[in-house]
């Protein structure tokens, strides 16, 4: 019904946070780093793909989707770091602003950080091109992963961008230790898109045949329905997780920021589980 595949998840999960990261690169507010790291990251995921892909099951389109991603983010990420030295606008203007009030209250000129306001910025377009051709390769694993073939495509596509967003939400919470004076939006941005995501991600792994006829029994999962009820589970705790750290990003405090990194570690775990339980199950 749907197949678990580690190359078509490794893909997902590449496609999905890359989508993200342009969600964020595009408000010109977290540093350049940021970008550097998730880039690497999902590279990687990306590379894995295809080597797991054409050691374990191949499938020709996918596989050559995903290198197609690991092409698309190695060239965002060269000019990312060929033009690191013009920074990102919202950092340049925040580092600005703190060196100006510093200055005006001790009178005292703090040495900040130099930017090249000559050189150009790098176009967060480019961290479109990877998920626009891993999207290829996403309805092309959606295909080969089982029947109705639209559904199990949907729930492909859907999976990708959940697993990206959480798994994007959490590692952003942690760029406020590297970048402290950054504002909340792009944090909440992304917790946001994780809860609008969830009801989608719930809904087509309920379709038929789905996650249902576990509950009722009419599928075996091997656990006396173990499995269906931890798919519940999951799926709860992953929207109650994500209620909580918006709840959490309302705090003033900074330590507010470091609390709800720790509530997206978790709804990782969840959101994973939500997926690739229901996969495991209906495979």
């Amino acid at each position: 019904m749907f197949r678990l595949d580690a190359a078509s998840v490794l893909l997902q999960w590449s496609v999905g946070g890359l989508f993200f990261l342009w969600v964020t690169t595009r408000r010109r507010e977290v540093g350049i780093g940021y970008g550097w790291l998730l880039r690497g990251t999902y590279l990687l995921f990306a590379i894995a793909s295809v080597v797991v892909g054409r050691a374990t099951g191949p499938v020709l389109v996918r596989d050559l989707a995903a290198l197609g991603v690991v092409v698309g983010t190695a060239v965002a990420l060269g000019v990312s770091i060929t033009r690191r030295k013009a920074g990102v606008a919202g950092e340049r203007e925040l580092v600005e602003h703190r060196s100006a009030r510093v200055a005006a209250m001790t009178g005292i000129d703090r040495e900040q950080k130099r930017f090249d306001a000559t050189a150009a910025e790098f176009p967060p377009v480019l961290d479109l091109i990877g998920p626009a051709i891993g999207l290829i390769g996403l309805v092309a694993a959606g295909i080969d992963a089982g029947s109705p073939a639209w559904l199990s495509v949907v729930r492909t596509i859907v999976g990708a961008l959940f697993l990206g967003s959480v798994s994007d939400a959490m590692l952003l919470g942690h760029w406020y230790l590297v970048q402290p004076g950054l504002a909340r939006g792009p944090l909440l941005d992304i917790v946001r898109w994780t809860g609008w995501l969830w009801p989608f991600e719930v809904a087509v792994l309920l379709l038929p045949t789905g996650m249902v006829s576990v509950l009722d029994g009419s599928i075996d999962d091997g656990y006396g329905g173990i499995l269906g009820w931890m798919w519940v589970t999951c799926a709860v705790t992953t929207i109650g997780l994500v209620i909580v750290t918006r709840a959490a990003l309302k705090e003033r405090q900074y330590s507010a920021v470091m609390a709800a990194t720790g509530l997206l570690y978790l709804a990782i775990l969840t959101a994973f589980g939500t997926d690739l339980v229901a996969r495991a199950v209906l495979s």
